[in-house]
């Protein structure tokens, strides 16, 4: 690899500061541009990592030595500037979701291919040496069939989190609430370790928040293996209890604890773990997945978590949406996903 692959930051937000972070400390990246709609605050970012601020996203999607645009702006706005990155002949990292639309995130998807351009959703989780470990585990049928397993979120955020953006808590730019926002992270990693889910049943609500969106879900999952499941999220649990994904087979349990096994056992015998590397999804995962995409730029091959990548989390979540509203289980499409597994 000659040189470091060139990165812009769009959208200047908390988890900005995580992408800046990610791409100084690679050496196989370097930041040289940031847009941010509010100028000011772009400017001070801009003048913190050594990069270059433009005051269009416009005129920084002209600059050719621009290599990969990260995408770090409400969800809201994720497939239209997604779109017109691709379009400028640049690859993209966005951050969760892809988008608040299935249609529009299978646009994404399209543009990119016919472009000729990498995208990768931002999924740090699924890079965690534990959670790398469990999924070949389970592949490898170490838990025998997998008969329940669910996805538990009891965090907190004050009234002042959602508050503090006016996108926050809304359908229009947040796409969602407790689900999308905070544990579609948690979605994606059941769905990765367990496979495709068949179909849904759910409740969503805003039970103590002044959102639009729902600070309380439970969805009731039906496994294309033919599993059972639950998934049970919400940001008003103080204090903060954090988050766990638990999955039973026919030997054995699981339970990945954040991003720790904590427990492992098949046959009544707990499995003798081996010594991971330290590892936090702040900032890990993300210099992980930043490298990953510059190695993938510079050796022309698909980023090791790709856009397609983001679809099943989505609709999973989104059909969970659409049951609370109807009342009813709804079926997910389980051949679509089977075929991007």
């Amino acid at each position: 690899m000659n040189e470091p692959v060139r990165f812009a930051i769009v959208g200047c937000g908390v988890i900005a500061q995580t992408h800046a972070e990610g791409i100084m400390n690679t050496a196989e990246a370097t930041l040289v541009a940031v847009f941010d709609e509010n100028e000011e605050k772009g400017q001070r970012f801009a003048e913190q990592y050594g990069a270059d601020f433009y005051a269009s996203y416009e005129q920084l999607l002209a600059l050719d030595h621009i290599e990969v645009i990260n995408i770090c702006t409400p969800s809201g706005l994720h497939a239209e500037q997604t779109i017109m990155a691709a379009r400028s002949g640049k690859h993209i990292i966005c951050e969760k979701p892809l988008a608040i639309h299935t249609e529009d995130v299978g646009q994404m998807i399209t543009v990119c291919h016919e472009e000729g351009v990498k995208l990768s959703t931002v999924f740090p989780r699924r890079v965690g040496p534990a959670a790398v470990f469990l999924k070949q585990f389970i592949a490898e049928g170490g838990l025998g069939k997998i008969t329940l397993a669910d996805a538990i979120m009891k965090i907190y955020r004050s009234q002042d989190y959602y508050d503090s953006a006016g996108w926050r808590g809304t359908w229009e730019m947040d796409g969602g609430g407790a689900m999308m926002n905070q544990g579609i992270h948690l979605v994606d990693m059941l769905q990765w370790l367990v496979g495709p889910v068949e179909s849904v049943y759910g409740k969503a609500a805003a039970l103590q928040r002044n959102i639009d969106v729902e600070d309380t879900v439970v969805s009731l999952l039906q496994f294309q293996n033919g599993g059972l499941g639950v998934i049970e999220m919400t940001t008003t649990v103080h204090p903060d209890l954090g988050q766990r994904i638990e999955i039973h087979g026919e030997k054995g349990t699981a339970i990945l604890t954040e991003d720790d096994i904590t427990l492992l056992q098949v046959d009544g015998q707990d499995i003798q773990l081996p010594r991971f590397e330290p590892f936090k999804v702040l900032p890990d995962g993300h210099r992980y997945q930043i490298r990953d995409m510059a190695l993938a730029v510079r050796e022309d091959r698909s980023p090791s978590i790709t856009g397609e990548d983001g679809v099943h989390a989505l609709e999973i979540i989104l059909g969970t949406y659409e049951s609370s509203r109807k009342g009813e289980s709804i079926k997910l499409n389980t051949k679509k996903v089977g075929e991007q597994v």
